[in-house]
């Protein structure tokens, strides 16, 4: 993750455009959802970044702009409700996503972002509310990205711990109440008294607590310990009776996160935008290419529909609050992009397309108390997205985006400069060459050199591959071997500590320039080496531009004599060997210690 502070320079954008921050505008005679409601045709009048009017009848103000759009509905700026806002920031804006609740970022990103908004220079972004750091525990879900975060053990400490993150920031609380069964892992987590007491801690100072779960029982514990609402809706089996009852009972709000269980379950939903040119045309390939990714290669996504439909019924009919949130950031989504898939999620999901709507706008507004947005109503934002058709009635047209405005400024400017960057960028790409290959494809020079091995390439370059990046600690030693044929191989030795929750620990050959640089390996078929090792199963990671750090993983087993691997690309899910940044051969599939050797490393041609 990259915590750099932005430079912002869409107030320069905007004043060469002539469109000033004071701009009066009037939307004329199309479609409103004012947030709550449909009206069939009405004009709203903007100025000053507020609504002066959300029924205007009266003539066009001198000097104002005057908008017309035939069959075209204006909604309030979108509201994702659960995102991780730690990259591609800005997008949601360019899609009419105006407002992100973040869930967990890094203090000082949250610290900055909001500094921003307070002297009124978030201009090319949506607005952020954060969580900033997440309540855990050691070794618990969210202390595996990357940075340092304070844990909670103890109920003792509970009320300390929340004014901690109140005094560094954070809009409310978030607590994380998972311990990875539901999902095939163990990882420890707050146990229930701790969870009530911080609970009541946030209470207490006035903020609202949010709970992350993901099973049945969990979710009923966090309702009963006091939460406000679930950030996710729990995938082990279809809500009930009690449940639904509690959560009615404690006014509780869900958000179901319908788009990153998409790909949890192994459905490539995103990919349903690649159709939508208003959305595509301001992704670049990387940010195209993440919405074909999934977290399991095995479509398992009827049930998960099942699943769904049967809850959100339920709670709908309950009449309890059912909010949009995509939970981007994760493999699968992408910021603001998948705001519109979570719409047509929800939408055949049990909810009418008005329902979803009001799940996008009012609705997080009035849950996380944000009293200035949401609506179009006099006196309110003007953070506006017109969009070509009626979304009310066809959930999709959500994506036929016509213009947006955010606080009363059209980012019109942006969209078309981002238009014409992606294009650009995309032509450069086209009449570009893959990486030229060795013409025996070796990509791994291996040396001995006394003790040590000396680990060459013809591009890029090799070197060790620890979860010590992520503040694991796992270790590995590298020695030169040989191979049958009298080849060097590195043999890894080692140990998996599981202080960080997905541990790994082995090399990696980064093909570009720098770290993480995408690289053009199209011209290979696959990955080849040779190994042997203790009989212990380990793993081939594969990076690429969209898949960000999340690798594609393929295992490998290792045994007493040397054999050969063949990984043709296809079989690393969704991995695109165009924009290659990493390939990784490490031990990440076992605990404790581990030895195996690696030996030509070749590219397949």
């Amino acid at each position: 993750m990259l915590f750099t502070p932005r430079i912002l320079p869409a107030l320069l954008t905007l004043c060469l455009s002539g469109i000033t921050l004071a701009d009066t505008t009037l939307i004329r005679d199309v479609r409103v959802f004012d947030g709550e409601s449909l009206h069939a045709k009405r004009s709203v009048l903007v100025r000053d970044g507020k609504i002066v009017d959300a029924d205007f009848r009266g003539k066009q103000p001198a000097g104002s702009r005057e908008v017309h759009c035939d069959d075209c509905t204006l909604l309030p700026g979108l509201i994702d409700s659960h995102i991780h806002a730690y990259q591609n920031a800005k997008i949601p804006l360019l899609v009419g996503v105006t407002t992100q609740i973040d869930m967990f970022m890094a203090v000082p990103m949250m610290q900055e972002t909001k500094r921003l908004m307070r002297e009124g220079r978030l201009l090319d972004e949506a607005d952020l509310f954060s969580a900033g750091t997440m309540v855990t525990v050691p070794r618990g879900h969210g202390t595996q990205y990357g940075f340092p975060i304070p844990t909670l053990t103890s109920p003792d400490d509970a009320a300390a711990f929340v004014a901690e993150r109140i005094a560094e920031g954070s809009d409310f609380i978030k607590l994380v109440y998972d311990d990875g069964k539901s999902f095939g892992m163990k990882m420890p987590t707050l146990d229930l008294p701790t969870l009530t007491a911080a609970i009541a801690a946030a209470r207490a100072q006035g903020k609202l607590a949010v709970v992350h779960v993901s099973n049945l029982q969990s979710a009923k514990d966090a309702l009963n310990a006091g939460a406000h609402g679930l950030v996710h809706l729990f995938s082990d089996r279809e809500a009930d009776d009690e449940f639904v009852a509690l959560a009615k009972a404690k006014g509780a709000f869900v958000i179901p996160t319908y788009s990153v269980y998409e790909s949890v379950f192994g459905r490539k939903g995103g990919q349903t935008l690649l159709d939508k040119p208003a959305i595509v045309d301001v992704l670049d390939d990387g940010q195209r290419g993440s919405l074909g990714v999934t977290m399991r290669p095995m479509d398992l996504s009827a049930r998960l529909d099942m699943l769904m439909k049967a809850s959100i019924t339920k709670l709908r009919a309950a009449g309890v609050p059912v909010l949009a949130g995509t939970d981007s950031g994760n493999p699968g989504t992408l910021h603001g992009a998948s705001m519109h898939r979570e719409l047509v999620l929800l939408a055949g999901a049990g909810m009418t397309p008005l329902e979803a709507l009001r799940a996008a706008t009012s609705l997080p507004a009035q849950a996380f108390g944000l009293k200035d947005r949401g609506r179009i109503a006099k006196g309110l934002r003007a953070d506006l997205l017109l969009v070509k058709g009626n979304p009310a009635q066809q959930i999709s047209d959500s994506t036929a985006i016509v213009e947006v405005w955010k606080n009363g400024v059209s980012i019109q400017p942006l969209r078309e400069a981002r238009i014409k960057a992606v294009r650009a960028e995309r032509e450069a790409k086209a009449s570009a060459r893959p990486q030229a290959l060795p013409a025996d494809g070796r990509i791994g020079l291996f040396e001995a050199q006394g003790q040590e091995v000396k680990m060459a390439a013809p591009f890029g370059v090799w070197m060790p591959s620890l979860d010590t990046v992520m503040n694991g600690k796992s270790t590995v030693t590298l020695s030169p071997g040989k191979t049958t044929e009298g080849n060097t191989s590195i043999r890894l030795a080692g140990a998996l500590d599981p202080a960080f929750a997905f541990p790994w620990a082995g090399i990696a050959f980064n093909p570009g320039a720098h770290g993480f640089a995408p690289t053009d390996l199209s011209a290979a078929k696959g990955l080849r080496f040779k190994t042997r090792g203790d009989g212990g199963t380990y793993a081939v990671q594969g990076f690429w531009q969209a898949g960000s750090y999340q690798p594609a993983v393929v295992s490998f087993k290792a045994e007493a004599d040397w054999k050969t691997v063949e990984l043709p690309w296809a079989r690393l899910n969704g991995f695109d060997p165009k924009t290659t940044t990493m390939l990784g051969l490490v031990a990440a599939m076992r605990k404790g210690a581990f030895q195996f050797e690696i030996a030509d490393v070749e590219l397949m041609l």
